[in-house]
């Protein structure tokens, strides 16, 4: 147990910033979920730039990992792209 005031203090910050990170992760994660479940162009050409910011800052607060946040821009994009691209008959 903590004997100091500051590392109570530091307990309870450390306690409030988890729960944001993870909620916080959720969310992204059920975005991407939907992103990547969604087959409709507009809806992803308006929802993909707010996906991408969002992993982006995840990533820069080190939420997630930078790589993992690359992978997942990389995956989302290579979705966008071949539902933008015209099918061949």
């Amino acid at each position: 147990m903590a004997n100091h005031k500051s590392s109570e203090k530091r307990i309870r910050s450390t306690e409030t910033k988890k729960a944001q990170n993870r909620y916080q992760a959720r969310t992204v994660r059920n975005a991407v979920k939907k992103l990547r479940n969604t087959t409709d162009t507009e809806e992803v050409k308006k929802d993909l730039p707010v996906v991408i910011s969002n992993l982006d800052k995840l990533a820069k607060k080190s939420v997630i990992h930078k790589n993992k946040a690359a992978n997942l821009k990389s995956k989302m994009m290579k979705k966008a792209n071949s539902l933008a691209k015209p099918k061949a008959e």
